[in-house]
């Protein structure tokens, strides 16, 4: 055991409220000596969830869960009581949710005459499946920087499994092959059911309200401090034959500089990188801003460390080419049910079963899930909530003449309307409608192409009294932009640093399983 009596956690992000909790929990740490440091002014990081019937509900994403695949999550969840019923967790909850409501996706895919495909044909010819076995049977160290579209042939990017799958993961064609084979082997499972996702679990709310809220207030009842505002940008390294000591965290607070200094028996975990960094929400009328210029704490305070220190990565890897990372996401506040009525009749799903829906012809590659209501805490009856996104974000519109990037919310929501057929009903659903647009210059950077060394170590090499955390520290096997990823390297980082001797939840390999390894070569093999 390490004599770590006090931690300081930079980011609030769901990694840096796990690492508090197992501190807590598992380490025997008391509340009141954790100290987080957030930049902005609510935690939760990218799992947020914010607005109101009025003004309109924002999240900037959603998240799907799988019961093999999310088992460190699942971990820390149950040590979280439910708000609602104190006698039960959350992941209790979530358990009870899912049970009630189902994923069954009834039209995964539309095409551009308004008709929901067969989505259970994926479309695969004889080169498509040798060019996914190749994949899955290429190393890492052999696949290199390859992007997607290196790995496979047109014919394979046009197909109905590549149109759900890239959807349902936001992968791009030039993203990372070895990022692919990661999602590939670590939810082997949900191959054959891609076209329902029936293997998806959701939480009741919005992630913010459902998760967030109730750490948070776990962790507050325990003492830990929160101090908000506080933009953590460069850190201090002392190195010596012991190894890299971090000593002092700089800071800025209401324009003014502070300097953090790590005691002796204090331990630090540091969120590296930010794939919300710098998002601008836009309104009805209005597209939301394209942030260029790295103004985030997350993309600073990595960048100066690195230079400083050998080991740390390369975010610039992620960092630097926003055309490659960014698009954006939608909310629709709907004070009329007619839209949700008209999709359930053309989906065959009722509002928290259907999955993801994709316009397949749609030149922004556009994406629609309607949750089950209510999916904000306190919304009204007769509100009710959509979101989507879109990949292509600087292709022009299908029927509104701009790119999603240029379109205000209303544009979007016309553009959608017109996807899936129900011009007769637009002026109505428009004038009953709130829609607040996201721009995220960063969302999908930690699938860009890279090498090994460009994503350091939860605990760095020699690493003394600090480790990293969140989408851009190494996990060898596991895959980002993915909550557990999160959760995992938080994992890590505790159980390491503080010298427990605990075992973090092995990593779930379908392949491993018999029944699910036959399931998944059938579907490959058609």
């Amino acid at each position: 055991m390490n004599s770590f009596q006090q931690a300081c956690i930079v980011g609030s992000g769901i990694g840096a409220l796990s690492a508090a909790v197992l501190l807590i929990r598992d380490a025997g740490m008391p509340g009141s000596h954790i100290r987080i440091l957030e930049e902005g002014p609510t935690p939760g990081g990218a799992l947020d969830g914010s607005g109101n019937a009025i003004q309109g509900y924002v999240t900037r994403g959603g998240r799907m869960f799988t019961d093999e695949t999310y088992t460190c999550l699942w971990n820390v969840l149950q040590s979280i009581p439910s708000p609602g019923a104190p006698n039960r967790t959350v992941r209790d909850e979530i358990q009870a949710f899912n049970a009630l409501w189902r994923s069954d996706a009834h039209a995964r895919l539309i095409d551009r005459h308004r008709r929901v495909l067969n989505a259970s044909d994926l479309g695969f010819n004889f080169q498509d499946r040798v060019e996914l076995m190749r994949l899955l049977a290429t190393p890492e160290r052999v696949l290199g920087r390859q992007r997607i579209e290196e790995c496979f042939s047109t014919h394979f990017l046009d197909t109905h499994f590549w149109a759900m799958w890239r959807t349902t993961f936001a992968f791009q064609n030039w993203h990372s092959a070895v990022e692919l084979k990661r999602y590939m082997l670590r939810f082997l499972q949900e191959l054959p059911r891609i076209h329902t996702l029936g293997g998806v679990r959701r939480t009741e709310f919005n992630q913010y309200d459902t998760i967030v809220r109730p750490m948070v207030r776990w962790l507050l009842d325990r003492g830990v401090r929160f101090d908000y505002g506080m933009r953590v940008v460069d850190a201090d390294f002392a190195a010596d034959a012991d190894g890299l000591r971090l000593e002092t965290l700089h800071c800025v607070r209401e324009g003014r500089p502070l300097a953090y200094r790590l005691g002796a028996e204090e331990c630090a975990f540091i969120t590296i990188g930010s794939m919300t960094a710098d998002s601008r929400n836009g309104n009805d009328h209005q597209a939301p801003e394209l942030v260029r210029d790295q103004s985030d704490g997350a993309w600073t305070l990595w960048r100066n460390m690195a230079r400083k220190v050998q080991g740390l990565g390369r975010p610039e890897t992620f960092c630097g080419n926003v055309d490659e990372s960014k698009w954006e996401s939608f909310t629709l506040t709907m004070r009329s049910p007619l839209l949700i009525q008209r999709i359930q009749a053309l989906s065959g799903n009722p509002p928290g079963t259907g999955g993801l829906m994709t316009f397949k012809d749609s030149s922004w590659l556009m994406s629609i899930v309607v949750p089950h209501a209510p999916h904000f805490e306190g919304q009204p009856e007769g509100v009710y909530t959509l979101w989507g996104y879109g990949l292509l974000i600087d292709t022009q519109g299908n029927h509104v003449d701009k790119t999603m990037a240029q379109a205000g919310g209303q544009e979007i929501l016309t553009e959608l309307m017109h996807h899936l057929g129900f011009e007769d009903i637009l002026e109505e659903v428009r004038r009953t409608t709130t829609v607040v647009p996201v721009m995220m210059p960063y969302i999908t950077s930690e699938f860009a192409c890279r090498s090994a060394s460009d994503r350091p170590p939860v605990i760095p090499a020699g690493a003394k009294n600090f480790a990293l955390l969140g989408q851009y520290v190494e996990i060898p096997e596991d895959v980002v932009f993915t909550v557990e990823y999160s959760v995992r390297g938080a994992m890590h980082g505790v159980y390491g640093l503080m010298g427990l001797g605990l075992e973090v939840p092995p990593i779930y390999h379908g392949i491993a399983d018999p029944k699910v390894a036959l399931a998944s070569l059938r579907t490959l093999m058609g």
